[in-house]
């Protein structure tokens, strides 16, 4: 059984995970539940860990993963819901290790199309490498979709951390808070919240130790919108 703020606080992180492909950070969940400081997301995090509703990943800073949702919310896993942070490299429960991993998880295979920065903007997104195999539902949507591996932690409070790949729905057009594949003057690309501010576009980072980057609209041009993660131990 749930409290209510126990369930408010679940089903905004769901709310999220779905919308945003990663979980919130503790400010967005503070300011969600009008709690006045972040030792009271602590204590409900807690809460619902211990009922077996979340689980934090190991070593990643604010890192959810929600495992299963109470009836309230449409039950558990086994009605249909599933993680939107996923485990790379490991065979499913029944299939030989050597499967192909198209064939195991039900995946589509994207094209890696090189880094992206979170963080100091590195040099624009380079032509596809190989291939990468993501589950079908984060590619449900419209839309081409592509992967690109993640390079620093600029987005660390929005779950996403150096390494991860983040899969991305090709958009040029983006709504305020969207994760978003930006281009900054034509050569560098970076991943960030998108937010418009009058004439200018705002690049918000997921941790406090990076500045916004506020820069006129022109200078910016949206390539895609975060749709997934993948992360792999």
């Amino acid at each position: 059984m749930l409290t209510k703020k126990q369930l408010d606080l679940l089903e905004f992180i769901n709310k999220c995970v779905q919308r945003d492909g990663v979980p919130p950070s503790f400010d967005e969940m503070k300011d969600a539940l009008d709690l006045r400081s972040k030792s009271g997301i602590h204590r409900l995090i807690t809460a619902l860990e211990e009922r077996g509703f979340i689980r934090r990943l190991a070593h990643r800073a604010r890192a959810l993963e929600i495992v299963k949702l109470p009836e309230a919310m449409g039950g558990t896993p086994a009605h249909g819901f599933q993680p939107r942070v996923i485990d790379g490299d490991r065979p499913m429960a029944g299939q030989p290790a050597n499967a192909h991993p198209v064939e195991a998880i039900h995946a589509m295979e994207l094209p890696m199309m090189g880094q992206i920065a979170a963080g100091v903007p590195i040099e624009a997104i380079q032509h596809a490498s190989h291939n990468v195999a993501v589950p079908g539902a984060m590619v449900a949507g419209p839309g081409e979709h592509y992967a690109l591996e993640v390079k620093g932690d600029s987005m660390i409070d929005a779950g996403i951390n150096d390494g991860d790949v983040v899969v991305i729905r090709e958009t040029q057009v983006a709504d305020n808070g969207d994760i978003v594949v930006a281009l900054v003057e034509d050569h560098e690309a970076t991943l960030k919240r998108f937010y418009r501010r009058g004439d200018a576009i705002a690049l918000e980072a997921a941790n406090p130790a990076y500045e916004t980057r506020l820069l006129p609209s022109d200078k910016v041009k949206v390539q895609g919108k975060l749709v997934g993660l993948i992360r792999t131990y």
